[in-house]
């Protein structure tokens, strides 16, 4: 325990994944007894939303208590401004230390390629320095110029992954080059035409990584995460610690053993991949008649059966990857006596159709698969089981503030979830607003330019 006896704060945050895939959710395949016995211990919320199914939209929420419409970051195309008030800046301010150790995904490092340039004068200048939204280009830690900042966030320090699966960057990637891997290797993952043995013909972004788990970002974030801890034992003192694992976002390319502990072939499709569509707005059946796309990243499609079992096979094996990491970072708060004065939140920033109607990725299609995701709390002194209250991801940092004694602040906009703790049949908000916008519709053919959906309790 921290001598001042505060709670300490362990945040694990996935990126885009199904609220119905892990074991604790009821899925009968992929195997998660780590995070299901996190889930046993804590309150789990069975119908949590986003606030944004874009990744640096809602996680900028969940630092801010603000909706995107409010702080700004409506798409993966501008950072989050860094005179931004988060609650992880709050704790810190209170004497909690703080680390974002794995994906960041506050600013526009890895997405650069989503930034349209629009026409006309701009509507606002920066007042910032050069280079303030510069910490998570990939090219810089290459180079050896490694970002420092003293405040990121709110954060006193960084151990960034950027990239994903096998597609590595930032203090990732040096970790991984001094134990061996090679810059070919860690860099592979983000081309098409990288010669990948093993690389999946239905589409290039499965594949096993070429390099060997000991060197891949869960094992970094894992690890990572365990080292803060067990310095801020010794220190005595509370601590906020951010631990983000950059999967099971794709490219769908874990490290053998993970890579195929699941056959594809064994692998059921969706109930709903032979949606029909009628009634769709015109974008949705544009997307699904598209194909993977080898120079946009991101870009969603329509899968055919292969791809859909191929990618819930691996993605499967991502997860449990990351389960066995989280079983390691909670053996070590029970073994450092840090488990009864650490408040524990796992979630995810968005989900994935995974072949859902037809569909695959993420992108103005607010089908549950892209909207609910997975979450629960455990801490200290307060109730476990289940609630099917509607939450969402604007209201994780009110609840830690909360817990952690501090108040709100100016321009918050969710509700805090403590009163679900002690009473899983209550309810603190009548319904869920998701925002979903995407700029670069404004000089192009493509997505809808805006989506909104209102989800109502039940």
């Amino acid at each position: 325990m921290s001598a001042s006896g505060r709670p300490n704060v362990l945040f694990i945050i996935t990126d885009q994944q199904r609220a119905d895939h892990t074991g604790f959710s009821g899925n009968p395949v992929v195997r998660t007894p780590n995070l299901d016995a996190l889930a046993s211990t804590s309150m789990v919320f069975d119908r949590a939303f986003v606030s944004n199914p874009v990744c640096m939209p809602n996680r900028s929420t969940i630092m801010t208590g603000r909706m995107p419409s409010a702080h700004g970051v409506i798409f993966n195309d501008r950072s989050l401004n860094p005179d931004s008030t988060t609650f992880v800046g709050r704790l810190r301010d209170n004497g909690w230390r703080t680390a974002l150790i794995g994906k960041s995904h506050l600013q526009n490092g890895s997405s650069r390629n989503a930034v349209v340039q629009l026409r006309g004068t701009p509507g606002l200048t920066t007042p910032w320095a050069e280079g303030w939204d510069a910490v998570e280009h990939r090219e810089r830690y290459e180079a050896g110029d490694i970002p420092d900042p003293d405040d990121f966030y709110g954060f006193e320090r960084i151990a960034l992954t950027l990239g994903h699966g096998a597609a590595s960057g930032g203090h990732h990637y040096l970790w991984a080059l001094e134990r061996g891997a090679t810059h070919e290797q860690l860099t592979a993952g983000f081309g098409s035409d990288s010669q990948i043995p093993e690389r999946s013909p239905h589409w290039w972004q499965i594949f096993p990584a070429p390099f060997p788990e000991e060197c891949y970002s869960t094992t970094f974030v894992t690890e990572k995460t365990i080292g803060f801890i067990e310095e801020m034992t010794v220190a005595k003192e509370p601590w906020m610690a951010w631990s983000s694992f950059p999967d099971p976002h794709h490219p769908l390319s874990p490290p053998a053993p993970w890579f195929d502990r699941h056959a594809p072939a064994s692998i059921e499709l969706p109930s709903t991949y032979d949606d029909p569509g009628e009634g769709w707005p015109e974008h949705l059946q544009w997307i699904r008649s598209l194909n993977p796309s080898t120079r946009a990243f991101v870009r969603p499609f329509g899968p055919t059966s292969e791809q859909v079992r191929e990618s819930i096979a691996v993605t499967y094996g991502m997860i449990e990857m990351i389960d066995n990491g989280v079983g390691q970072i909670m053996s070590a708060l029970d073994r450092l006596g840090e488990s009864e004065n650490t408040i524990v939140v796992f979630t995810s920033d968005h989900g994935d159709m995974m072949g859902d109607h037809g569909l695959m990725l993420k992108g103005a299609m607010h089908f549950q698969g892209c909207l609910r995701v997975p979450m629960l709390i455990r801490a200290p002194g307060r109730g476990s089981g289940r609630s099917r209250s509607l939450v969402s991801s604007i209201d994780l940092p009110h609840t830690l503030l909360d817990l952690c004694g501090l108040e709100d602040h100016q321009g918050m906009q969710g509700h805090s979830l403590t009163p679900l703790l002690d009473d899983p049949s209550t309810s603190v908000r009548e319904w869920v607003l998701v925002e979903d916008d995407f700029p670069p519709r404004a000089v192009g053919p493509g997505l809808t330019l805006k989506t909104r959906t209102l989800i109502g309790e039940l």
